[in-house]
């Protein structure tokens, strides 16, 4: 089926509604605290079956909601690791599942340890519009895998993608198991107010705080998703060639509109007209034109068009030299451009620009390009251009970051094995992966002892006998 005779405004949940749902899913928890792991796995295999079998479905649907997105990136940077992540989960999850044994003191012995991974019960998700499939499903997995129940809060700008995921989540889930909620922003600080066990949020670091401060009523833990200004660095001997293009492709996927997209690049400042060459030939490359391109995608909305065309407009009027790849745009489908010559008092290095628009820093050695992404908030992501192995271990241990990719972009978030999350600014917490399920579950400690009572030895009243053996033994 098509979504494109069809405009969608789908119904808000009012929020009244959303404490009802809170409260139907907790009752579902109470009477099934720890599903086994045939359940869970039943679960990820209907949801991988219903997403392979609808991709068509909310491919459309996303392209809707963007005015056009390029149907091959929705299924390369949102299908695709989607299920692959339901594969990898559905791979490890018997062997996340088992109760990890641990050491017990002679002291405390006959006993034994362990620690059990338990379902935490209710998991809040703030679904952002950049990446409306993957930044659910995602997430998603992690806490079906845990055992848990799920709400789901898609964004107000992608109402297509929203009533699709909600229709056809509906088909394989009950609510009191995974519901979708929908809504403005009103709806949002209300879905973020809930007695959630846990909340994750993917968004602004702006929002990023007001949903902590609102979890915080409740002593709700937060997993947050913030992005930031991710810098890539040039090194003086790397191909440009190669970086060039490797950093156009993560610049240019979605129309910059990723939260760990290229935000600005650091270049020897010998090499940037050849960079700035590289970096036009390799985009043209992707893009040989922009107007009627299938695969060019649009900015999300036209308030996303006017805040990128004020942050370039500020850049140009303080001194800025705009690079326009391409004559003009095509309706909501903008031109890429590089910016030079740019400087901290202009916005566009102030903000997560979060669109197709690339300012260039120079820098004359590597330690000055490392001083200057210290001296800003931490980024979700940092990209290194560079072969030689001793200056990547440099970077990695001279930075902070959310991830690093050496020699790509993007990338470390399609790796299952890898914990995907930010710092400071960017962000807290961990999931996809293993981490996922640690993230969704309670690590509970659990001590167990049988009939013998080693612990007599301790209780009062202390014999003074009896406390020196102790010393003796225990206390050295």
């Amino acid at each position: 089926m098509s979504v494109d005779s069809v405009r969608y405004q789908a119904p808000a949940t009012s929020i009244s509604e959303l404490k009802a749902l809170l409260d139907l899913q907790r009752q579902a928890y109470a009477a099934h605290p720890f599903p086994p792991l045939a359940q869970r796995q039943q679960w990820l295999k209907s949801l991988r079956q219903l997403l392979s079998d609808e991709r068509e479905v909310l491919i459309d649907a996303i392209s809707q909601d963007f005015s056009h997105r390029s149907p091959d990136e929705t299924l390369f940077a949102e299908l695709m690791p989607s299920l692959h992540g339901i594969d990898y989960t559905l791979k490890h999850l018997k062997h996340w599942m088992k109760p990890s044994p641990r050491h017990v003191g002679v002291m405390f012995q006959p006993a034994s340890a362990k620690v059990v991974y338990q379902p935490l019960g209710v998991i809040g998700i703030i679904v952002p519009w950049n990446y409306p499939l993957y930044l659910a499903i995602g997430p998603l997995v992690g806490a079906l895998a845990a055992g848990n129940r799920v709400m789901l809060k898609l964004s107000e700008f992608t109402p297509a993608t929203g009533h699709w995921l909600k229709e056809l989540l509906g088909r394989i889930f009950p609510e009191d198991m995974v519901c979708v909620v929908l809504g403005e922003t009103d709806v949002a600080a209300a879905f973020s107010a809930l007695a959630f066990d846990h909340l994750l949020f993917t968004g602004s670091t702006h929002v990023g705080k007001q949903v902590m401060r609102a979890a915080a009523e409740n002593l709700t833990p937060v997993t947050l998703e913030l992005g930031g200004k991710s810098p890539a660095i040039v090194s003086a001997e790397v191909s440009l060639k190669e970086a060039a293009q490797r950093i156009a492709w993560g610049k240019t996927l979605n129309a910059g509109q990723t939260c760990i997209a290229p935000d600005y690049v650091l270049v020897p400042h010998n090499r940037v007209e050849g960079f700035v060459e590289a970096y036009r030939t390799a985009v043209h490359g992707f893009y040989p034109t922009l107007t009627d391109n299938p695969d060019y995608t649009a900015i999300i909305n036209e308030r996303q068009v006017a805040r990128l065309e004020h942050l370039q407009a500020d850049a140009e009027r303080k001194g800025a030299r705009l690079i326009a790849l391409y004559d003009h745009g095509q309706g909501r489908r903008m031109p890429h451009t590089l910016l030079m010559n740019v400087s901290d008092d202009m916005q566009v290095m102030q903000e997560e620009i979060f669109g197709p628009l690339l300012p260039i820093v120079t820098y004359h050695r590597l330690d000055e390009a490392l001083a200057y992404i210290n001296a800003r908030p931490r980024p979700l992501a940092l990209y290194y251009f560079g072969y030689n192995k001793a200056e990547q271990e440099h970077v990695i241990q001279h930075t902070h970051s959310g991830g690093v990719c050496i020699n790509e972009t993007l990338q470390h978030v399609a790796i299952d094995d890898l914990p995907f999350g930010g710092v400071g600014h960017s962000g807290m917490g961990h999931y996809h992966g293993h981490e996922g399920f640690l993230t969704f579950s309670k690590a509970k400690g659990v001590l167990i002892k049988q009939r013998l009572n080693s612990s007599m030895a301790a209780y009062p009243p202390y014999d003074r006998q009896r406390v020196r053996l102790i010393q003796k033994l225990f206390i050295r």
